[in-house]
């Protein structure tokens, strides 16, 4: 079985188990969805859906946060973790927005990744879900359950696994393959004991246990 006919098997699976793909962060807009995915890095989802109504509710646009300093800002996402950085990138981010691009979001990862804090992984969300291209989100859980299943090389670098999953997902599919995914890691394909004996995937997947 190539690495191509291994990915179609594990997106159809994952689209029976997960019907609906959507993204675990809350968000009403584009710059809503970039500042609560800059706010995930190294923090759970959960957390940052307790934290951003407030922050939202007190910096509701763009200009709101551009004309914030980091430490108000800060103020709002202390338990996110790392949040003086956060905060920092936020604010900026926000100036960069207003005043680079006039307000209007960049819809390629190589423009938003010039935006300060934003990676690789929140570009390509940022991509999928607001401009429905192409993207792949290698986050923790997609980094180790396609490394499991054997649609990559096992690496634990998030761009070496991005470009090789590129390679194998259908395009169409591939974002909400990750959106899917996250819910799997969740739920079934966990870090430290996968339910390997009730997963739907274990049949074609290299690393079950059953």
């Amino acid at each position: 079985m190539t690495k191509k006919q291994r990915a179609v098997l594990a997106v159809e699976a994952l689209k029976t188990l997960y019907p609906d793909a959507v993204c675990s962060l809350n968000a009403d807009n584009p710059l809503q969805l970039l500042i609560a995915t800059r706010l995930s890095a190294q923090c759970t989802d959960a957390r940052v859906n307790m934290v951003t109504p407030a922050l939202f509710a007190r910096f509701p646009t763009l200009e709101d946060f551009a004309a914030a300093t980091p430490d108000e800002v800060g103020e709002y996402i202390r338990s996110c973790g790392l949040y003086k950085t956060k905060a920092k990138d936020i604010v900026a981010a926000c100036v960069m927005l207003r005043d680079v691009y006039g307000g209007v979001m960049p819809d390629t990862v190589e423009e938003l990744t010039k935006l300060p804090g934003i990676g690789r992984k929140t570009a390509n969300l940022m991509c999928g879900d607001v401009f429905g291209k192409p993207a792949v989100v290698a986050d923790t859980h997609c980094i180790r359950i396609t490394g499991r299943l054997g649609l990559t090389d096992g690496s634990k670098d998030p761009y070496k696994v991005e470009m090789q999953l590129r390679k194998v997902l259908p395009p169409k599919e591939s974002n909400n393959f990750c959106h899917r995914i996250v819910h799997f890691g969740r739920d079934i394909c966990t870090a430290r004991s996968p339910k390997c004996g009730e997963c739907p995937l274990a049949e074609f997947c290299k690393s079950a246990i059953v």
